[in-house]
């Protein structure tokens, strides 16, 4: 009888394992954003204060453990063989869902995912108990601690809407405070920012941090709470005398020092505080199968028979288990890649400038910038104009801010001082009044808040930032329902199904957590691929043949490819190869699109006499788009034919387009070579042979002409096939046109090398 709760034993701490690597992958968010965005040290060293911080928080944390075993729902209602059930559910979808959001770069909440999920599995569970009872479904109450759980809910709104008006707010007056020329009013004004800020933290750190360290007494305890005043006056006065000490004597940059210790702080409060949310439900597992064993050894109670009333008592966690949990955290922050896709959702949301965005706009993200920009007109025209230019002043931009935004900054160590010190007064207080905050959420909003405080959205990025945002809240509301829904009906499945059904989730989890490794494998090998797509400084047109050597190579691979593929899956009227190719169009046209959105900073990077680069690199993009375009209408017309179910083209058709794909591909792959070796002198050959194949093609719209008059009966091939070969004619046109360019531009480099060689010589 114990094998199979052994067993369970295992799997939940396997699944432990594996959701302290998803879940710390996406909380790292809430300790490495601020720090990381800031650049105020490098990657290497934030990670070191970071992983202390997650270390000390993880073996001095809580071994009580409540919101798994009692916080949600009623121990003493459910049978032991219960409990064991709604554990085994709960972190199945805990990892199932953590690693989805981790996959999708998206930062959620840990502590709202294991709530609901918890909920879920028990609210199902006594359903099932209920049901075979009485049948009066309003019974669940009785197992539900209904009022922990409005509490859940009711801090969930709260942090959202608070800390981000409270982030706005105080970086707005911090921005008046220092401007974005900080160096100079560090000096005055560094001193009592600094008191304010470390108070702030070290506040943060006893109420929030060391709340449940097993090693501080409850004197000690007591004592801090009971003296809050005292001990934020005094450290406000020492903090701020020490804050001066480090300026004037040490030359210590006190922004750095606040960044520092905020980032230490947050990790702490967030390894001994949110370590419940990853090895809880395990441990909580463990304590119960010891009180059943006990209890079975010394009375045969068997496991659907023993209520878990004892589980409502303080049952301590052993310590190794909380330094394991510590040292696989600290590993997740190094080596997890997902890690850093989550962190950089944020701090690209609250960059300060231009750049790529992720997130496209929506009606939603459309109509709050608009009234925004009304409202802000309005403020505006209603404030005296001596104080808004006064205002103007404080957020002008220092020239060459943020010029070279790849190397620069996301943000500037004002605002991430702000971020920490705010997210970590709003934690506290929240745990002073008992109210269930997410760090994540409080985090995240107190990030967004001040972003546009400090003007980091303005008319060319917000409708792109606020769509990010509303992406992100709308996920954590979507966490709660999907934790709640999945976590109810695999609850429901193990009870029916048994080991069997165990066996089956386990290796679903398994299964997907595997796939998604994979793929976001793929997606990262994927992005370094494309790396040159991406944009650097240029200055000279040497510089822009040799980057946009590398990015026509990859735009002529793709279109080459995608031509062959559409035309053999046409032939074979395969609808679903015909959708991929469809999709698979929408990366090429975003890539195509990134270039073209650098526009402006290439031109700005341009040698200034430098005319002929501007105009060379412009041309550059608008044949590579009408390139794409055309492979673009090819592929989407041909999977709208198929998908609408038309006859299919006639095999003469298909050979005829088969007899254009090879010579395309012959075509192409030559044209590929140039580019990849640079070597231009082969252009004029491959210029040479282009009338062949535009008289082929221009043959084949004759051939199409006759058979309409003599044995063509449908409209709709007509129509496709005329498109597809005016089509693959305007692509080989603008094919040639970039190679024509490239051919004039290399006999001006060419010509220019001699001449400064010719003058040198002489």
């Amino acid at each position: 009888m114990e094998d199979i709760y052994i067993v369970m034993l295992v799997a939940l701490f396997a699944l432990a394992v594996t959701d302290l690597v998803v879940g710390v992958s996406n909380d790292a968010i809430n300790f490495l954003s601020s720090s990381i965005g800031s650049r105020a040290f490098s990657l290497r060293n934030i990670l070191i204060v970071a992983s202390i911080g997650v270390g000390v928080g993880a073996i001095f944390s809580s071994g009580l453990m409540e919101v798994a075993r009692k916080g949600i729902f009623l121990p003493g209602q459910f049978y032991f063989e219960e409990i064991m059930i709604i554990f085994m559910a709960v972190m199945i979808t805990d990892v199932l869902l953590l690693d989805f959001f981790n996959s999708l770069g998206l930062p959620t909440s840990t502590t709202v995912s294991i709530v609901f999920e918890l909920l879920g599995a028990a609210v199902s569970m006594a359903a099932i108990k209920v049901y075979s009872a009485s049948g009066n479904l309003g019974d669940i109450l009785d197992y539900i601690n209904t009022s922990k759980a409005t509490e859940i809910i009711v801090g969930i709104l709260m942090a959202v809407v608070v800390a981000f008006v409270i982030g706005a707010f105080v970086q707005y007056f911090s921005r008046l405070i220092f401007s974005f020329q900080y160096e100079r009013k560090i000096k005055y004004a560094g001193a009592i920012f600094g008191g304010f800020s470390l108070t702030a933290i070290l506040y943060f750190i006893l109420l929030k941090g060391l709340k449940s360290v097993t090693f501080i007494s409850e004197g000690v305890q007591d004592y801090i709470d009971n003296n809050t005043l005292i001990i934020i006056g005094g450290g406000l006065v020492l903090f701020s005398i020490l804050s001066q000490v480090l300026m004037s004597f040490f030359k210590v940059d006190i922004l750095k020092a606040v960044i520092l210790v905020g980032t230490f702080s947050l990790a702490l409060a967030f390894a001994g505080n949110d370590l419940v949310n990853f090895i809880g439900v395990p441990i909580a597992a463990w304590q119960s199968f010891v009180l059943w064993q006990d209890a079975f050894h010394a009375t045969g109670v068997i496991p659907s028979e023993f209520l878990m009333t004892d589980l409502q008592g303080q049952v301590p966690t052993p310590p190794f288990l909380l330094v394991a949990a510590g040292g696989v955290m600290i590993a997740t922050l190094w080596f997890s890649s997902k890690a850093r896709s989550v962190v950089e959702t944020g701090v690209n949301l609250s960059r300060q400038g231009e750049g790529s965005e992720r997130f496209e706009p929506n009606f939603l993200s459309r109509g709050i910038v608009r009234y925004s920009v009304f409202f802000g007109n309005v403020v505006g025209a209603i404030t005296p104009k001596v104080i808004r230019n006064k205002i103007e002043e404080k957020f002008t931009k220092p020239q060459g801010f943020r010029e070279n935004a790849e190397e620069a900054p996301a943000f500037d160590m004002v605002r991430a001082s702000v971020n920490l010190v705010v997210a970590s007064i709003l934690i506290s207080i929240g745990t002073s009044l008992k109210l269930p905050l997410s760090t994540t959420y409080v985090t995240f909003m107190v990030a967004m808040g001040t972003s546009l405080a400090d003007r980091a959205w303005d008319r060319e990025s917000a409708v792109y930032r606020v769509a990010g945002v509303v992406n992100v809240v709308g996920g954590w509301f979507i966490t709660a329902l999907v934790a709640f829904t999945a976590a109810a009906i695999f609850g429901v499945i193990i009870f029916y199904g048994g080991i069997i059904a165990i066996s089956v989730l386990l290796a679903f989890a398994v299964f997907m957590v595997t796939r998604n490794i994979v793929l976001h494998s793929r997606k990262e090998k994927e992005k370094a691929r494309k790396k040159p797509f991406s944009r650097k400084d240029i200055s000279t047109i040497n510089d822009i043949v040799t980057e946009s050597s590398k990015n026509i190579s990859t735009v002529i691979g793709g279109v080459n490819q995608m031509f062959s593929k559409t035309v053999k899956n046409l032939g074979y009227y395969d609808k679903n190869k015909l959708k991929k190719n469809k999709k698979a169009i929408k990366t090429l046209e975003r890539e195509i699109d990134e270039l073209k959105r650098n526009i402006f900073y290439f031109i700005k990077t341009i040698e200034e006499n430098s005319l002929d680069s501007n105009r060379f690199y412009i041309l550059i993009l608008d044949y590579l788009q009408d390139m794409v375009q055309s492979i673009g209408y090819i592929t989407r017309n041909s999977y709208n034919h198929v998908n609408n179910n038309h006859k299919n083209l006639k095999f003469n058709q298909i050979r005829d387009l088969k007899k254009v794909d090879n010579k395309i591909q012959m075509l192409f792959d030559e044209i590929g070579a140039i580019f990849d070796e640079q070597d231009f002198g082969r252009i004029e050959k491959v210029l040479a042979e282009k009338q062949d194949l535009l008289d082929e093609v221009a043959e084949l719209i004759e051939k199409q002409i006759s058979r309409i008059r003599t044995s063509e009966s449908s409209p709709k091939n007509s129509e496709l096939y005329f498109g597809l070969l005016l089509e693959t004619k305007d692509l080989v046109t603008s094919t040639m046109n970039l190679l024509e360019l490239y051919r004039e531009f290399d006999l001006v480099i060419q010509t220019a090398s001699l001449g400064r060689l010719e003058k040198n010589e002489s």
